[in-house]
């Protein structure tokens, strides 16, 4: 599939917000809402649109603590920590990645002890390093941005 212009569009407007109807999300990349929905088809179709989410209030969830922690693991124990990982539930993600660490998981904690009863757990196979988030930067889209200027 080719994304045009409109379609980085469509992408930019859904970003911003996923809860757009084909009515409004049409005004907004100037296309009849027939052609916007056959656009947003496709888009899920090949895979571009892979899903809706909504984003939480942790904090008024009772969650307030935000850690990110860098998990090396020890003696090769890759399969153990991925199967504990995935279902921590305090866990919002955890990606693979290149460096020192071998993974990088998201915690959004109720407190510190729950941090310290996490360690506990995962100290038998990996070694971790804590960073707890103090505030957050509220991003924009501009990848599609990007992607807009060069088509």
């Amino acid at each position: 599939m080719n994304i045009d212009r409109i379609d980085l569009h469509i992408l930019k407007e859904l970003t911003t917000n996923a809860r757009l109807s084909m009515r409004e999300l049409s005004k907004l990349v100037n296309l009849s809402a027939p052609s916007v929905a056959e656009r947003v088809r496709n888009l899920e179709q090949v895979g571009i649109i892979s899903g809706y989410s909504v984003t939480i209030n942790c904090e008024k969830l009772g969650l307030p603590i935000s850690c990110f922690v860098e998990a090396t693991i020890k003696n090769g124990e890759y399969r153990r920590f991925k199967q504990f990982i995935a279902t921590y539930p305090y866990a919002l993600f955890c990606e693979r990645i290149a460096g020192k660490a071998c993974f990088i998981t998201k915690l959004q904690l109720p407190n510190l002890k729950e941090l310290e009863n996490f360690i506990d757990e995962v100290t038998p196979f990996a070694h971790t390093v804590s960073h707890i988030g103090i505030s957050q930067v509220e991003m924009k889209p501009g990848f599609i941005d990007y992607l807009l200027k060069e088509k």
